[in-house]
């Protein structure tokens, strides 16, 4: 990896559960399973973060962890009115504040947190957008799902093992970001069935 920009980020929330809240729950509601906001977590290369629903997961190796930026939430809170929201019920595994995260599809970045401690340097992968699940409309707020399209975060695969830890963080990336761009709409929004035949 090319460690070409390098930006301050902080990590405010380590997401550890053991099972699926929302997945293949849309008749049942949703579970009431173990959730950790972790100190600190655990990476293994190739697997995901230890004591995680997708650690080992054959069909999730590519996308074992997801980023999210809190700015994307707060943004979401104020066009529907609402409160602001617990960034747990996403369900993302690392919540940042001041990362920019569309451009990393594709890319391989690190992160690197707790300044001193062993083991704090991340590598991972973007892979594909970690797009919102209808649950969002409850246990956010109704249009939370179709608010959150083009912004619910980044689904990575880990490259190297390390610790991370909640705090200070930077962010090192190998193609310049835009912090200020952290709670936009990033990703191509797939048109509705709709409006999928129309041409432009």
């Amino acid at each position: 990896m090319t460690e070409s920009y390098r930006y301050d980020v902080e990590i405010l929330h380590l997401l550890v559960s053991p099972g699926h809240a929302y997945f293949g729950r849309a008749r049942d509601g949703a579970a009431d399973v173990p959730t950790t906001d972790a100190a600190s977590v655990e990476v293994v290369q190739g697997k995901g973060i230890v004591g995680d629903r997708f650690f080992g997961k054959a069909a999730h190796m590519d996308a074992a962890v997801t980023l999210f930026a809190v700015e994307a939430l707060e943004a979401l809170a104020a066009e529907l009115g609402a409160a602001p929201f617990d960034p747990l019920l996403t369900r993302r595994n690392i919540v940042l504040r001041g990362a920019h995260l569309a451009p990393l599809l594709g890319q391989e970045f690190a992160l690197e947190s707790g300044v001193g401690e062993p083991n704090g340097r991340v590598l991972l992968r973007g892979g594909r957008p970690a797009h919102p699940c209808a649950w969002m409309d409850q246990v956010l707020a109704p249009g939370a799902h179709a608010a959150m399209r083009g912004r619910g975060g980044v689904r990575c695969q880990p490259l190297s093992g390390g610790v991370l830890r909640r705090g200070p963080a930077v962010l090192i990336s190998p193609v310049p970001l835009e912090p200020a761009k952290a709670g936009e709409f990033h990703f191509e929004v797939l048109p509705t069935r709709r409006a999928a035949g129309k041409s432009s």
